[in-house]
């Protein structure tokens, strides 16, 4: 079933029909909007799921957890965005979202890396986890947030 928007889920799996307008109905004016939920973001897979969830209903693959992804995603290259022209992404429930990407987050995908080197630059990410927990690297949010300011067409609204 593709998501119109129409039935959601607590965060404990209830289902619910909306009746009436809420803050998600937000719209930024000459922009087509997308809404993020950020309740639904507890982890930086669960960050790609929210996306999945938002960009990528009509398509018969998900993105991978990776910043690339989300570039080509903003880029307008597949998904919702392919061809939107202008874009307004409102991320509701962003300091829980935030707290969700931080440093134990980020660490814990760092660290994945780190153990894979058979799929990943292991040295490029224990440097990286060096730097993150010596307080000079960024998190993953930081990074979301770096990929995002470079689509200055898709804007980003933080609720």
């Amino acid at each position: 079933m593709v998501d119109l928007g129409l039935v959601h889920r607590t965060r404990d799996g209830a289902e619910y029909w909306r009746t009436e307008l809420t803050e998600y109905d937000v719209v930024v004016a000459g922009r087509r909007t997308f809404h993020l939920d950020g309740a639904r973001v507890d982890s930086v897979a669960t960050f790609y799921d929210e996306l999945d969830r938002v960009f990528m209903a009509g398509e018969d693959w998900r993105l991978g957890p990776s910043l690339d992804a989300l570039d080509d995603l903003l880029r307008g290259g597949f998904g919702a965005l392919h061809g939107a022209g202008p874009a307004a992404v409102v991320w509701h429930d962003y300091d829980h979202s935030r707290e969700a990407l931080g440093f134990a987050a980020t660490r814990a995908h760092l660290q994945g890396k780190v153990d894979d080197p058979q799929v990943f630059d292991a040295e490029l990410f224990r440097r990286r986890l060096a730097d993150l927990e010596a307080g000079r690297g960024r998190t993953y949010l930081e990074l979301v947030l770096e990929v995002f300011a470079g689509h200055p067409e898709v804007e980003l609204v933080l609720r």
